[in-house]
């Protein structure tokens, strides 16, 4: 199933830009040449993955570490002028992700005019960061109010670094997501960034979900992705593409390249 924003394209690859620490947050480098460093190396890897062949890009704050359920003014304010900064060189559709702010990702994105969000919209969750109650209702309030009501929105329905103290099926809670909070498209994680999404889940998820796409979220790489994509209309995948693999290197085009060149083979 084509999502919306990829004109004839399926199982559709968004890949990750993941931005240095911003300001505001605990590993911010701001001797480090700041907020101009971190447009360089964003930029770097936003010709990095167009260069491979990516179908869309994601820009996300993974490394505000610790996460926050509460954006800091300070890291709205700079995510949102670093992809306003970027926009000339952005070839692909786009989309935001603050972790761990539903409406701080809304208001970027109507900011910058991203076509979707990527956010934990909807349950309840032990977590790192305490117990996690996301405000979906305000969320989409936010979306009508800054009048960007074409914004898509993909719901990760198994948190990363989180427990669903929810007990029902991972199925009923994605297909109850899209009937009661308007999910445009349903995303299955596994535990943590870069790890592998139980296949199980993602089986009872697919079989729950008909009437949007469904996505893979974490761990696809290029020994699994056929695997995967028999069962989601496409992927995010940020971790695989960096150099030796690793969550915080740089985008390494060639391992785009040859992901997208299998990718290719299975569409």
């Amino acid at each position: 199933m084509p999502f919306p924003f990829f004109p004839r394209r399926k199982k559709a690859i968004i890949g990750m830009v993941h931005l240095g620490a911003l300001p505001g947050t605990p590993l911010h480098d701001a001797q480090g040449s700041g907020m101009a460093r971190l447009i360089e190396g964003a930029l770097a890897d936003l010709h990095a993955l167009q260069q491979g062949g990516i179908d869309a890009i994601m820009f996300g704050n993974e490394n505000d570490r610790p996460y926050s359920l509460k954006a800091p003014q300070s890291s709205v304010a700079a995510m949102s002028a670093i992809i306003a900064t970027l926009r000339p060189e952005i070839r692909v559709p786009f989309g935001v992700n603050y972790l761990w702010d539903p409406v701080a990702s809304i208001a970027i994105a109507a900011a910058t005019g991203a076509a979707f969000v990527r956010e934990i919209f909807t349950g309840v969750y032990a977590s790192d960061m305490g117990v996690w109650a996301p405000d979906c209702e305000g969320a989409l309030r936010a979306r009508r109010d800054l009048g960007v009501p074409n914004l898509k929105l993909m719901f990760n329905i198994n948190a990363e670094f989180a427990t669903p103290l929810d007990t029902r099926p991972i199925g009923l809670r994605a297909k109850s997501a899209v009937f009661s909070s308007l999910a445009d498209a349903i995303m299955v994680s596994g535990p943590i960034t870069g790890q592998p999404v139980d296949r199980s889940d993602l089986r009872q998820v697919r079989e729950a979900v008909t009437d949007v796409p469904v996505f893979v979220n974490t761990g696809v790489n290029l020994d699994n992705v056929a695997d995967m994509l028999a069962l989601a209309d496409g992927a995010v995948v940020g971790t695989h593409f960096k150099i030796d693999g690793n969550t915080w290197n740089a985008v390494d085009p060639a391992r785009v390249k040859r992901f997208m060149d299998k990718v290719e083979t299975l569409r």
